[in-house]
């Protein structure tokens, strides 16, 4: 192309006409793609800047899978509380119907202590009963009780003088059994209250196991022949029915905890959840998983024959449950505090990443009204770049038209 010989004014046109020419290119390049950077030769800082932005966004929201399943963990072990909520409110319901059944036994068991002389309710302390002691033992307690004149109480011990006074001392003592002057009017009778009608009365001196009660006489006093519980079989039946039930409520509490898992990760079977919230990994969240099987909540199967007797073993089993249902309770406050705050990040990245994003678009997307209005203005100087080299070459068709 050295060989062609251009006149000055033709040589500047062209140059004009290229240069619009590549703007027009550029142009073009902007509208069809949207953005002015797009090469790190376009603008360097706000390309490698912007795709920083872009490489942050992009991590962050790859982030926003693993908290969207940290907040189906929660809410399944949440599931999981419900439900367990409900067994527990169940298992107190059965407990209670044991309280409201007919008394476990036909008679319960009695123990008489007797003295020499006559015994009336308003003053025991006559005959050999008076400055007598009986001693009270339980698997927890001992309570000696003098029979005397005046009425006073201590630490295990207290001084009676009526049957009101010493049937109110037993209560208050936790000793389940209450006195009563029989017909013989020199003995003192001690019967097995309700709700502990299933014990077991002995005479030995000796702190019984469990739930039994040991009644002995001292000095003056003589502790008689233990007559013991008859128990009522109808009513057995029915308490029996109701340890069945209550077992099979055990077990779905066990089942429930076992199955309240997502993606693998059970917070009530004590597996814990980590939640990583940004792209450096120094933003976490631990959740410490908890184990809400029965033995975890403080619960256990019961025994046909054993449990449910009576009313003291029914109200033993609804203690624990009121601890289990607590416990509950205080579980589900923590995890919606949890889901709370994963909840919060979650929509914190969600925003920033749109933030990183539009920072982004600001440094590198193109002004599209700008540039239409540019390739506008382009395509205008285009035709007139060309009708001014084409002015330029009238002079060499001059010649031309000479020479012809």
């Amino acid at each position: 192309m050295s060989d062609i010989v251009l006149s000055a004014s033709v040589r500047q046109n062209l140059l004009s006409l290229q240069s619009t020419a590549e703007l027009l290119a550029t142009t073009q390049n902007r509208l069809a793609t949207g953005k002015k950077v797009n090469t790190a030769l376009d603008n360097p800082t706000n390309y490698f800047t912007a795709a920083g932005l872009d490489n942050r966004a992009s991590d962050i929201s790859n982030l926003l899978d693993s908290i969207g399943n940290g907040v189906q963990v929660l809410q399944a072990a949440n599931t999981g509380i419900t439900s367990l909520q409900k067994l527990v409110d169940t298992a107190k319901s059965i407990a209670n119907q044991v309280l409201q059944a007919p008394t476990g036994y036909s008679s319960k068991a009695t123990v008489d202590v007797t003295g020499t002389g006559t015994v009336t309710a308003a003053n025991l302390n006559t005959g050999k009963l008076a400055g007598s002691v009986i001693t009270f033992k339980t698997s927890t307690a001992t309570l000696a009780v003098t029979i005397g004149a005046t009425f006073a109480t201590g630490s295990g011990t207290a001084t009676v003088s009526s049957l009101d006074q010493l049937n109110s001392v037993l209560n208050s003592n936790g000793i389940t059994a209450t006195a009563a002057v029989s017909a013989t009017a020199d003995t003192l009778t001690f019967t097995s209250t309700n709700d502990a009608a299933s014990q077991t009365i002995t005479t030995t001196g000796t702190a019984p196991t469990g739930a039994g009660l040991d009644i002995q006489g001292t000095t003056t006093a003589t502790a008689g022949t233990v007559t013991a519980a008859v128990a009522d079989p109808a009513s057995q039946t029915i308490r029996a029915n109701l340890v069945a039930q209550y077992n099979n409520i055990i077990t779905q509490i066990t089942t429930t905890a076992q199955d309240s898992s997502f993606n693998g990760i059970n917070l009530l079977n004590g597996d814990d959840l980590k939640l990583t919230f940004n792209e450096t990994g120094k933003s976490t969240l631990t959740i410490k998983g908890v184990t809400f099987n029965p033995a975890g909540l403080g619960l256990a199967p019961l025994t046909s024959g054993t449990d449910f007797l009576d009313n003291a073993s029914a109200k033993a089993t609804i203690t624990k449950i009121s601890s289990a249902s607590d416990t509950l309770r205080s579980q589900a406050s923590a995890l919606g505090s949890n889901l709370s705050i994963v909840q919060i990040r979650q929509d914190f990245n969600k925003n920033l990443i749109n933030v990183l994003q539009t920072g982004s678009s600001n440094l590198t997307l193109a002004d599209t009204n700008e540039e239409a209005a540019n390739s506008q203005a382009l395509s205008t100087r285009q035709s007139i770049a060309v009708s001014a080299l084409a002015l330029a070459n009238q002079s060499q068709q001059s010649v031309l038209q000479l020479l012809r």
